[in-house]
């Protein structure tokens, strides 16, 4: 090993670099361009000094880097605050501390520092691509600190990786015990990291624009599994907010509702799991009528689910769904009436008067609300991702110029119209269908399956669910929006790389619903696996959830790991390791089928004496191999001739084997006697 007080070795220096930019790489895409040229420089002045041309910077530059690091992140993220600003810090000094690594010591502290750096690209992102790059860049890491631990006239670059690599094999059995059964916590990566990352998603207010931004995208918002039979796709409305106030340009939540949720459960019920990616927001997906069990699951008074705190990892629930049922039948509040009713002064003229005409043609509130939905569906309503821009007056110059539009028209102007003629309305927010993976019996609901719908209180049926969107496109609900925008080619026409845009081609779609079945798993049984699903493990398994008892159980099984490592890292054969001694050992076991093996004490000459003396017939091959033998065992090796000895040797051995003959033959007397008449010497 090397001692504290020498330099590092150039084979370790290249370990150390490698190792380096592994760690680095998985961050380079949330970083300037400015930091790899940083990184570059850093690795150009430790070359140098290295080829000993220039010299390690003196304590005031130093200083000068560490100031102009700050200030690099300061001016790119304006803070010095958050997690974007910290795990940038750590990496621009990660790559600054080339510059001080004068001694194998200091080179192991850069090594340590890599694996810190390595979990913090865990807080971005948990996919199974990225843990299986960074199993890789683990085993750089070890292979550099094997390296460093190498003595300078043993340097091998592929013992090292090959050492590593049998490193991490030998504690994935620990692992995977303490991945069972050690106690859960908040994994790193829950951190609250507003900003930290673009999420695509909902948000607290709905305008057209919004929505259609969505529509352009093809991204995964969340993945169900049904428990039974999977609801046809005009039933799956994944509801997740309601947008009770408008501007006169957007609607938004506002003000939680304070009442008490109230509903009569009605019809079928529906079990599933639902697995949401992390949007920065605490809002959940569900079917209508949806209630959880799941202790981070609250039911809010606007009849949808909400987390506990806001979705910044991949998140698993449980839903029970009875989407028949009756919402809040008993009736609404004054305040709850008034709120549903308000409508922003000076805006929609013509939209007014049409649901005062509306009113007095319909008395009762179901009929006005038919006659609304008969009129999105016989008159030249147009549905595209490619409406014109409206102007002040929007619902106005959608209802009755334009006609084109999407959900989100659509939606707004309903429930526009409806508070007009007296009708308590509001938008709810949401996805509306899924695609099925046959693979894993899942639905998938993209980021343009994102919709609006709306829902109207009438008395005694409670908030009753009206689509105006399925009365204009009906294929849109019933087979989603590629079918919906065919003619005009909207479909996700800026995302040209994304592999939703060419599920009609065969071979793309399913390698697509492979690849998403795999992810699924990993979220499912890896990333889901939290303290509610331990305990169920544990329950199932050791019939019990006592962390003493628990404990007993993680030692034996660690034991158990572990000890069939040790017994096989101490096994006597390693010690006869060397391919030379191998390669002795494999013709002594051949040869040992005809009684012919190498006797205790001797040497390689006198055993090729004693065999050429009863193998006549293989003399040539014998003394191939014995002489190639002495020459890689007991000869001082030149440069770059140890791989060409092992390949020669290895090529004799191959050789003579083929040679040997099955049986003993007799032993004859005359080898000897044209040995010794000849007057040579014997090889000694």
């Amino acid at each position: 090993m090397s001692t504290p007080g020498e330099l590092i070795p150039r084979s370790s220096l290249a370990w150390l670099l490698v190792a380096q930019l592994t760690v680095i790489l998985p961050h380079l895409p949330r970083l300037p361009l400015w930091a790899g040229a940083f990184w570059l420089l850093c690795v150009l002045w430790r070359i140098q000094i290295q080829r000993m041309r220039w010299t390690f910077p003196s304590l005031l530059i130093r200083a000068l880097g560490l100031l102009l690091v700050f200030g690099m992140v300061f001016s790119h993220l304006r803070t010095l605050i958050g997690l974007d600003a910290t795990v940038m810090l750590l990496v621009l000094l990660f790559m600054l501390k080339l510059l001080e690594m004068r001694t194998p010591r200091d080179a192991l502290v850069v090594i340590y520092l890599g694996f810190f750096v390595t979990a913090t690209a865990f807080l971005f992102d948990q996919g199974i691509l990225l843990t299986l790059y960074q199993v890789g860049v683990l085993l750089v890491l070890v292979a550099a600190l094997v390296g460093l631990q190498q003595t300078a006239g043993r340097q091998n670059p592929l013992s090292a990786l090959r050492v590593g690599g049998m490193l991490l094999l030998q504690a994935v059995p620990l692992m995977l015990v303490l991945f069972l059964l050690f106690p859960r916590i908040a994994p790193l990566w829950a951190v609250n990291a507003p900003g930290s990352a673009r999420m695509t998603g909902l948000a607290e207010s709905m305008a057209p624009a919004d929505v259609a931004e969505l529509a352009r995208s093809g991204a995964l918002a969340f993945r169900v599994s049904f428990d039974g039979d999977i609801p046809p796709a005009s039933e799956l409305y994944w509801r997740s907010m309601t947008l009770a106030d408008f501007d006169g340009r957007r609607w938004s939540m506002g003000a939680p509702l304070l009442s008490r949720v109230s509903w009569e459960p009605r019809g079928p019920q529906f079990d599933y799991q639902v697995v949401a990616g992390a949007s920065g927001q605490p809002w959940l997906f569900a079917l209508r009528g949806a209630s959880s069990n799941d202790p981070g699951v609250l039911q809010t008074a606007d009849f949808n689910l909400r987390a506990r705190a806001a979705l910044n990892a991949i998140t698993s629930y449980q839903v029970q769904s009875r989407p028949q049922s009756l919402l809040q039948p008993e009736g609404l509040n004054a305040a709850e009436r008034a709120r549903f009713l308000a409508l922003p002064e000076g805006v929609d003229p013509r939209s007014r008067a049409w649901a005062a005409e509306l009113r007095t043609r319909h008395a009762g509130d179901a009929d006005l609300i038919d006659s609304l939905m008969q009129h999105f569906n016989r008159e030249p309503y147009h549905y595209t991702l490619r409406p014109q821009r409206l102007g002040q007056h929007s619902n106005d110059e959608f209802l009755f110029d334009t006609q084109r539009g999407f959900c989100a028209h659509y939606a707004g102007a309903m429930t526009f119209v409806l508070r007009a003629a007296g009708i308590p309305a509001r938008v709810v927010a949401g996805y509306q269908g899924g695609e099925l993976n046959p693979r894993g019996n899942h639905l998938l609901i993209h980021q343009f399956d994102a919709h609006a719908w709306v829902e109207a209180w009438l008395p005694e049926q409670g908030w009753v669910t009206y689509d105006p969107t399925f009365a204009v496109a009906p294929e849109r609900i019933e087979r989603g929006l590629q079918d919906a925008v065919r003619g005009e080619g909207s479909f996700l026409e800026d995302a040209f790389l994304s592999p939703v845009r060419y599920r009609e081609v065969g071979w793309i779609n399913q390698s697509r619903l492979f690849w998403d079945d795999v992810n699924y798993q990993w979220q499912l049984r890896v990333l889901g696996y939290q303290s509610e699903q331990q305990l169920r493990f544990l329950q199932n398994w050791f019939g019990t959830t006592d962390w003493q008892r628990i404990a007993i159980w993680a030692l034996l099984l660690v034991l158990l790991a572990t000890v069939p490592v040790v017994l096989w890292i101490l096994r006597p054969a390693r010690r006869a390791a060397d391919w030379r001694v191998r390669a002795w050992q494999r013709l002594d076991r051949r040869l040992a089928r005809i009684g012919l093996q190498a006797q205790p004490g001797e040497g390689p000459r006198s055993w090729e004496l004693r065999l050429m003396q009863h193998l006549p017939g293989q003399r040539a091959e014998l003394k191939a191999f014995f002489e190639q033998f002495v020459q890689v065992t007991y000869a001082e090796p030149e440069a770059g001739s140890r791989r060409s000895g092992r390949k020669a040797l290895q090529q004799s051995l191959r050789v003579l084997l083929r040679r040997l003959p099955r049986r003993r033959p007799p032993q004859p007397t005359r080898v000897l006697d044209e040995v010794l008449s000849s007057g040579s010497q014997p090889p000694l």
